[in-house]
């Protein structure tokens, strides 16, 4: 399989005022191609720091970061990101807020035709036809997210960097997104990093879960494949001895094996 994304012996300092910080240290994955990856761990293990040097938000300190055989030097609209914060603009609508990115990436060789194509198909993928022409503060939680979502398609990322997208919203509509989701996600052959707390989520959603070990100095602790089959049912999977079984292999790194290996 190709190595899409190819993170190499990185490590992460951040400098503070009580002296430096090491923040991650000696990480390495490759993601293939139309893999879907999540990242999980306790809060503090630099999952959201790993995402950001992915997205070319951060510069690592040593190792080196590569997209398609090419080096991340900083943010490129290969790479589309969504936050927990959905960052909307709010004087804006759901179109307008889709369009000013596709502007951005496709501006200086399309038509105007063109980009409201992409912005109005970007839009309609997620559900939201319906609501192009509303702004943020007439839309729900969920429906924030989804133009986020939406807005990062809509630039035909190779990657899609997604941090905790459904962190703040309510059971049921994470539910509800996390079933658009890997739709999104099999109907693009985007390839997906996505960082989560949610056991559950991370084997519904993925194809290898990458387990960190505690901070400080954070690294890859274990890599889980899960091997169930797609399209994946969560009704289903609710009575599937298997999937259990996945879901126990998480809980038991997160919470009963050693949260760093052995020196």
């Amino acid at each position: 399989m190709e190595k899409y994304v190819q993170i190499e012996n990185v490590n992460m300092v951040f400098d503070t005022k009580k002296g430096p910080f090491v923040a991650l240290q000696d990480v390495n994955l490759h993601v293939t191609q139309g893999e879907f990856i999540t990242l999980i761990g306790h809060s503090g293990c630099g999952k959201s720091t790993l995402l950001n040097l992915v997205a070319g938000l951060l510069k690592t300190d040593d190792g080196v970061l590569l997209c398609a055989g090419r080096e991340i030097a900083g943010p490129g609209p290969e790479r589309g990101v969504v936050f927990q914060n959905h960052s909307l603009l709010p004087w804006l609508t759901c179109f307008d807020n889709v369009y000013l990115a596709v502007e951005r990436v496709f501006g200086s060789k399309e038509d105007k035709a063109k980009l409201k194509q992409r912005t109005h198909e970007a839009l309609a993928l997620v559900g939201l036809t319906h609501a192009e022409y509303k702004h943020p503060h007439e839309i729900s939680g969920g429906m924030k997210q989804r133009v986020g979502i939406a807005r990062a398609l809509a630039m035909e990322p190779k990657v899609l960097l997604l941090d905790e997208p459904f962190g703040a919203l309510d059971a049921l509509t994470r539910a509800h997104l996390q079933d658009e989701l890997m739709k999104i996600a099999q109907t693009t052959h985007s390839t997906v990093m996505m960082v989560t707390h949610d056991v559950d989520e991370a084997v519904l959603l993925s194809d290898r879960i990458v387990m960190l070990t505690n901070g400080p100095a954070a690294t890859i602790g274990d890599v889980l494949s899960v091997d169930l089959p797609r399209p994946r049912d969560r009704l289903a999977l609710a009575n599937d001895g298997h999937y259990h079984h996945l879901r126990s292999k998480v809980l038991e790194f997160l919470y009963h094996r050693q949260l760093r290996p052995a020196a």
